[in-house]
């Protein structure tokens, strides 16, 4: 039986606005098709994990706080992250996780979190904690070349700046930063971005995006994925850009 390794970091301490349930929906959509899904979390003061054994590296998101307590415990494994990258192990980061990724996090305050700096960006609070990027949003990307609606909820104070790749171009909310046209950061294993809710039960297409790209890198095949009945989730979609877009005029169906 083919199977995907995921690792799941620090569940106890990044697990806001539901992202646990992206580690549900995963498991569920794997398993639907017949695979096995193996998940191991990780958090401060288990076994050290080695990355490259995974074909799935899921983060979520949390407050400053929670990140400058897990902060110093990710930095010890810089080079073996670095080495998943390289190996096209595939990255999953939501908001906390996103910026601690990057070269570091500026609070409201002024103080500094040291990030990763495994890539280019960086991130930055408002002097003003009251003002956030908070709402709903829905982004447009292209996956397997084609145009896709993601949709998400963002609460977020920090602002990030130098992203070279973003996740997709904004169509109704905030993004990186207020008001931004662009959100997240996509290179072909790693998506960061702010979009909680969890992300992956409102975008089954973006899920199976997933699957199938470490699916296909594990076992060096093409493998096309069984569809599922996903009309539940798709009425969903449409309803919830439906309202969304009511605030901004139309913005397209949920492809």
């Amino acid at each position: 039986m083919k199977e995907l390794k995921i690792l799941y970091l620090y569940p106890d301490i990044l697990e806001l606005y539901g992202d646990y349930g992206n580690i549900q929906i995963l498991r569920y959509r794997i398993e639907q098709r017949g695979f096995k899904a193996t998940i191991e979390p990780y958090s401060i003061g288990d076994t050290p994990p080695n990355f490259k054994n995974y074909d799935l590296i899921f983060a979520g998101g949390g407050a400053d706080q929670e990140q400058n307590i897990l902060a110093q415990d990710l930095a010890q494994y810089k080079s073996s992250i670095q080495e998943a990258l390289d190996a096209g192990v595939f990255f999953l980061l939501i908001c906390g996780s996103y910026q601690l990724f990057g070269k570091y996090y500026k609070d409201a305050e002024g103080n500094i979190i040291k990030g990763l700096e495994i890539f280019d960006y960086y991130t930055e609070a408002s002097n003003d904690r009251k003002k956030r990027c908070i709402g709903n949003i829905v982004i447009e990307t292209e996956l397997n070349n084609q145009k896709t609606k993601i949709i998400g909820f963002e609460n977020h104070g920090g602002q990030t700046f130098n992203i070279t790749k973003p996740f997709g171009t904004v169509l109704l909310g905030n993004g990186n930063q207020f008001n931004d046209t662009q959100e997240g950061f996509f290179t072909k294993n790693v998506i960061a971005t702010y979009l909680h809710g969890p992300l992956l039960s409102k975008n089954p297409k973006l899920a199976d995006y997933i699957i199938q790209y470490c699916l296909n890198r594990k076992y060096d095949e093409n493998i096309i994925l069984e569809a599922l009945n996903d009309d539940f989730e798709n009425k969903c979609r449409e309803q919830l850009i439906g309202r969304i877009g009511e605030k901004k005029g139309a913005i397209g169906d949920g492809s």
